[in-house]
């Protein structure tokens, strides 16, 4: 009886504990978020790959920690013990590398400009990170360094301790770089010209700092070599400038960098700083970051899921981020990476559409139409400088990833609404990427074979073949679907429909999955649904054999029918995390992701499976979408520095999470529906910028209660496994039932499957 009462205890205190710790308001959602989620990355094993940005949403620049050697992609990493400067950053991920980049270190005695002589030790115990605020004690100097961001320039202040030789180092980088130091007007200026991805034409990103203290000590500096005079222009040029301290004192520094010119970067620090004290930028940021984020509030979900999904979101708000500036007549203009030229209007970049087309840009199409509507006016203006639309874009073409999804991002922002921009040129630019293969990626590599057999072939040597043929016969549905909008002649309209069903050129019947095929029309043989890479992009046939984002009808009648279609989709997590690598030669770190999650062949960590869970609601098995979408929210997310399973990747794998919490996601990104999941909070609210809520009530949700019991939509019952894009923009109310066994009646008629183009009447 003793030992019973006892375990009644426990699960009553672990009921409370569990209680106690659910967050019914949510009044300061930056205060939530976590910047160190996802650092605990590596090049061979990745929990995010990511840095913490302080910076604003969008905005043109990003300061960060320099723990990594400079020009190292991986600029900040959990597990280090030094800091080498905090930096300037456009960085969108590792693999990419940085831009428009230079870095400032306080430094005390002994001067050392060197990035491993300045570098001091610290700990995350004396660190404090948040969006709008970063500050960490740095050790072998005495001094605690406080950043704050605007969204062209920053605050610094450092405390330093009682000493007669204290320093800042101002390092402009390596590849050409300028400093100047003009003592009198306590001021340095430069520019740093190093990039990772290019060629970009007559490229500089200059910058300039005011110091609030009198400068008693100038030297400027070739790497390590001390140069004459205040005035230095050399492969890797630095700056230094020193003073006397009291114990305590704190100097400050105001900085701001442009594209355009340094009378630029003067214009941008004075019209966003000005004279602002430190706190007053902070607290400015952050109200820039609450009103930003309270356009999504949560209630009911606990500490760490309420961490977690603020910390996604933050992940979110960031790229492709703004190139554009604001010069002294008040007009927007930007530098051109295609032509090295200013010109007028908006610019945009930072992002691959290989990742963020499947649900990063439809989460801004619902939540930050305004923000999207910049965007695509900043592709005209690449279309229309450089020729082509990016597919990744750092800051100009870069050479990376696969597919034309430059289509899927222009067609569904008009689609969902978008207007007040000239949808006519994009139009264009959609159809000239479609039938050409253009410089970096652009267009469609292999577009003849495409175009003429249906498929870009396995055995003429243009790898990721068949991921490419997947990937283009969506975009040739996106095209279809903007053209019809825009009312373009049938005849015109359904060359575009017609190759979106050239998926089916590469099922392969007695397999039942998608496999390489050879120009003569044989597959390709030998074949290894494990095998990753070479007929697919970072991932094998089981990942990419879902990638018929506008046809799953179509592909539910390739591999014999519901029931055939959904014993598949459960192999994907019955199957053992078997695989072979010999086309890499090595073991990727997508790969190991994979391996270790215990999930068997479901690959979370990389995008192209990612929609693959909601699929079960195409095929009359909704509450297995349902179990699996907790699932992963539950065991892969956490708002910790190893909260990812994989690269975050500009936003996309946040916003599978915060889609999957409000309980729906965007499968067929250019079509008007959200498919259902299942939500993870008790209550939210989504304030749309029209003004108008979506209020998504799950009161009796729970860690147990995962299923989709019944609901309703605006009072009235609801059975459709989807939800419509255009009514949400009207504003709705959902109820959620929810229960913790399956309801297999609900969401399980023909009449109740979400969109399908073979559908299409």
């Amino acid at each position: 009886m003793k030992k019973r009462i006892t375990i009644i205890s426990s699960l009553f205190l672990a009921v409370t504990a569990a209680f106690a710790q659910q967050v019914n308001k949510v009044t300061d959602p930056v205060e939530y978020i976590n910047p160190l989620m996802g650092t605990d990355s590596h090049y061979d094993l990745s929990n995010g790959n990511t840095y913490p940005a302080i910076a604003l949403p969008w905005g043109m620049n990003f300061w960060t920690p320099q723990t990594g050697v400079m020009g190292d992609g991986w600029a900040y990493t959990y597990d280090a013990h030094k800091i080498r400067g905090f930096k300037q950053t456009h960085q969108p991920s590792p693999w990419m590398n940085d831009y428009g980049q230079f870095a400032i270190m306080p430094v005390t005695h002994n001067l050392k400009v060197t990035q491993n002589g300045r570098a001091s030790w610290f700990s995350h115990k004396a660190e404090i990170a948040k969006p709008y605020y970063y500050s960490v004690y740095l050790a072998d100097h005495d001094v605690t360094t406080e950043i704050t961001p605007t969204e062209r320039a920053a605050q610094f202040r450092f405390t330093y301790p009682k000493t007669d030789s204290s320093f800042i180092v101002i390092d402009a980088l390596n590849k050409g770089s300028y400093v100047k130091i003009i003592p009198g007007e306590k001021k340095i200026v430069g520019y740093s010209t190093k990039y990772a991805r290019g060629p970009l034409k007559n490229f500089k990103n200059y910058f300039v700092i005011y110091v609030d203290k009198p400068i008693t000590l100038a030297q400027t500096f070739s790497d390590s070599t001390l140069a004459d005079g205040l005035e230095l222009k050399a492969e890797h040029a630095s700056a230094v400038v020193g003073f006397s301290t009291t114990a305590g004192e704190k100097v400050h520094l105001r900085v701001a960098s442009s594209f355009i010119s340094i009378e630029q970067a003067e214009l941008n620090l004075k019209r966003e700083v000005g004279n602002d004290s430190f706190d007053a930028t902070a607290q400015k940021a952050k109200t820039v970051w609450n009103k930003t984020l309270s356009r999504l509030t949560v209630e009911g979900g606990t500490i760490d899921q309420t961490r977690t999904f603020y910390s996604c979101l933050y992940r979110m708000v960031f790229f492709p981020n703004k190139l554009y500036e604001i010069d002294e007549k008040g007009n927007i203009v930007h530098y051109s990476a295609s032509t090295g030229k200013v010109f007028p209007g908006y610019k945009f970049a930072g992002t691959g559409f290989w990742d963020t087309f499947r649900a990063l840009y439809p989460f801004l199409n619902l939540v930050y139409p305004s923000i999207n509507k910049e965007m695509q006016e900043g592709l005209i203006n690449d279309y229309k400088e450089g020729g082509w639309l990016p597919e990744w874009s750092s800051p100009g073409y870069s050479a990376v990833m696969i597919g034309n999804n430059s289509a899927s991002v222009v067609s569904e922002a008009y689609l969902k609404g978008g207007r007040g921009y000239d949808i006519n040129t994009l139009y264009e630019a959609l159809v000239h990427g479609a039938n050409n293969e253009g410089p970096a990626a652009t267009g469609r590599k292999g577009v003849e074979y495409y175009n003429k057999l249906g498929y870009v072939p396995y055995d003429v040597k243009i790898n990721e073949n068949a991921a490419r043929t997947l990937e283009y016969a969506y975009d040739d549905f996106t095209i279809y679907k903007l053209g019809k909008a825009l009312g373009k002649p049938a005849s015109e309209t359904d060359v575009y429909k017609t190759r979106s069903m050239n998926y089916k050129n590469l099922f392969d019947p007695s397999t039942g999955l998608m496999r390489g095929k050879n120009k003569d029309g044989s597959f390709e043989t030998p074949f290894s649904p494990f095998k990753w890479g070479d007929a697919f992009t970072e991932g094998n046939s089981w990942h990419y054999s879902w990638s018929v984002f506008h046809d799953m009808q179509g592909l539910i009648n390739l591999m014999g029918g519901k029931q055939k279609f959904v014993a598949k989709l459960d192999s994907v997590w019955s199957l053992p995390p078997i695989f072979d690598d010999s086309y890499y030669g090595g073991v990727i770190h997508e790969i190991r992701e994979m391996q270790i999650v215990n999930m068997g062949q479901y690959a979370h960590g990389n995008q192209p499976i990612q929609h693959m869970i909601y699929l079960y609601n195409y095929a009359g098995q909704p509450w297995k979408t349902q179990y699996h979408v907790r699932d992963v929210m539950n065991k892969l997310y956490k708002a910790t520095p190893d909260g990812y399973c994989g690269d975050e990747d500009n936003g996309q794998t946040s916003a599978w999470y915060v889609f999957s919490a409000m309980g729906f996601y965007p499968v067929t990104p250019a079509s008007d529906q959200y498919v259902l999941g299942a939500p993870l909070f008790k209550k939210i609210t989504l304030n749309l910028e029209s003004g108008k809520k979506v209020v998504i009530n799950a009161a009796n949700n729970s860690f147990a209660n995962k299923y989709i019991n019944t609901m309703t939509v605006n009072g009235k019952p609801y059975d459709l496994t989807w939800l419509s894009h255009s009514a949400l923009k009207s504003g709705a109310v959902i109820n959620f039932n929810m229960s913790a066994q399956p309801n297999k009646t609900r969401g399980v008629k023909d009449a109740d499957v979400p969109y399908s183009l073979s559908n299409e009447k």
